[in-house]
């Protein structure tokens, strides 16, 4: 019945891609990658399987959008938190923190868009590479503010602290370990 519905329905591109964008991240996150089908996001976007392949060639095209998509959202974060902070000192490494380690505290669309977005990353070797490029730009364009090994150490440990928290482990108290990290952000100095 709900593919009849599908048929009839107004045609809303916009709406049908952002869907498919929504669905495909969703099932990567509670799947896996390889979860990932045409017909699976199909199904839960409620299309058709020609709907899905209508704005998608293949399935690493679609996945390479929803890396994008959820990219585009983590690196605005990022750009937001920077452009609020006044101190240029760390303005870049705060932000990643903030954008990384508050996952939890985020909204589940959030959370999920955040997490799909390194599930990607850590689960195909194309997106790691694209990962790495965006970080690596990253770091030379914020280098005279934020090219440390303290800088650097507190990136590091933000992830690891995501990836805990992605993982189910239990953190003795993260808001903390955030603030110690911002702390170490503040501060004109490496260890």
């Amino acid at each position: 019945m709900e593919m009849e519905n599908a048929y009839k329905r107004k045609k809303q591109p916009a709406f049908v891609r952002r869907s498919l964008l929504d669905q495909a991240g969703r099932i990567t996150l509670e799947q896996g990658l390889s979860k990932v089908t045409f017909q699976a996001v199909a199904d839960a976007a409620g299309v058709t399987k020609g709907g899905v392949m209508h704005h998608f060639a293949t399935k690493n095209a679609l996945m390479l959008e929803v890396f994008h998509d959820a990219m585009a959202k983590f690196e605005a974060e990022v750009s937001t938190a920077m452009a609020n902070d006044p101190v240029k000192y760390g303005s870049f490494t705060r932000a990643y923190i903030d954008a990384t380690i508050s996952l939890g505290e985020k909204g589940q669309e959030e959370f999920d868009n955040q997490a799909t977005l390194y599930v990607l990353m850590l689960g195909d070797s194309e997106l790691r590479e694209l990962w790495a490029k965006w970080s690596n730009e990253q770091l030379k364009k914020h280098a005279a503010t934020d090219h440390t090994e303290t800088l650097c150490m507190a990136r590091l440990v933000a992830d690891g602290i995501w990836l805990s928290d992605f993982s189910g482990i239990d953190i003795v108290d993260k808001q903390s370990l955030r603030d110690r990290l911002i702390k170490m952000t503040q501060q004109d100095f490496d260890l």
